[in-house]
């Protein structure tokens, strides 16, 4: 299949860069420095389909559906990356964020040959990890036209689940094929063709939105605080006391209590002492208000 890369942005050769083989150090540093400060702008004018797209997200959470993030190469490994952070940030469930890449576990550190042209791999891998209608599909890909991913969205598709592109051409075919599409286009890149820096950067910002803004609709944060936070670690058994005090104003002593009596749950320790209840009734008044900590302190005592 030929392909034609004069048309795509991210292929496009930039001015700006044309000499930087003869620059001194700083010099090259300064100009990758100068293209990179280019990219949150770019982000900032998608901010209403980001915006649709968390909504959507949210409300998947909302009925147990999974959010799957599917590319190839530096766009897969971004998927996967931003998927595998869920769980310790806000004790989510392994399987609510998943990520996909072309070539499988494998490709993550190194390249599957033709694994992204595999139109037909893209809909396998959702059937075997029964992708349905209930799910979210986020395509990622610099070029918005990697096979891969576009079986895959055809697929689900199909099947009639909605379907969003994260993509860095303005044209596409991936952006045809979305529900919605998210489009920041960061330009020609310092090293031609080399879609991991602006575009990398770009989709990393982007995929950050997403999970986190679908993250807070759900009940996962109180005011900036991670309530959900699971302690795998020291530093985040430390972590855990940190948000419990700095939600409640408590001293250290009785977080660490409020914790103890909970079994470590943030988010029950700071209802238990904002709302002076035991460990059973701050996990009812949560559970009444839906897993929102700012509704169950408000939640009337009955």
């Amino acid at each position: 299949m030929k392909i034609d890369l004069s048309h795509m942005v991210t292929e496009s050769r930039n001015p700006a860069s044309a000499n930087i083989d003869a620059l001194n150090t700083e010099e090259m540093l300064r100009v990758i420095n100068a293209e990179d400060k280019k990219v949150p702008f770019a982000v900032e004018l998608t901010l209403p389909a980001i915006a649709e797209s968390v909504d959507i997200i949210a409300a998947a959470f909302r009925k147990s559906g999974r959010l799957i993030y599917m590319g190839a190469g530096t766009s897969g490994r971004l998927g996967i990356l931003d998927a595998s952070e869920c769980p310790p940030t806000y004790g989510s469930d392994p399987s609510q964020v998943v990520g996909l890449i072309a070539g499988g576990h494998k490709a993550i550190l190194k390249a599957v040959e033709n694994a992204e042209d595999n139109l037909e791999l893209g809909a396998q891998d959702l059937k075997d990890i029964h992708f349905s209608h209930d799910d979210v599909l986020v395509g990622i890909a610099a070029s918005g036209r990697t096979p891969y991913v576009l079986g895959g969205m055809e697929y689900a598709t199909s099947i009639g689940a909605k379907v969003i592109s994260l993509s860095c051409n303005p044209v596409s075919p991936m952006t045809d094929a979305a529900d919605i599409a998210i489009t920041p286009i960061v330009g020609a890149e310092v090293v031609t063709g080399s879609s991991r820096m602006k575009a990398g950067t770009a989709q990393k910002l982007v995929l950050n939105m997403l999970t986190t803004g679908a993250m807070i609709k759900t009940g996962k944060v109180y005011g900036n605080l991670m309530v959900d936070v699971e302690a795998t670690n020291a530093k985040l058994v430390e972590r855990q006391k940190s948000i419990v005090m700095a939600a409640t104003e408590c001293d250290r002593a009785t977080a660490e209590a409020a914790l103890n009596a909970c079994n470590g749950h943030c988010k029950t320790a700071i209802v238990m002492i904002l709302t002076q209840s035991d460990a059973q009734q701050a996990t009812e008044l949560l559970n009444q208000s839906n897993g929102f900590t700012r509704a169950a302190i408000n939640t009337p005592s009955k």
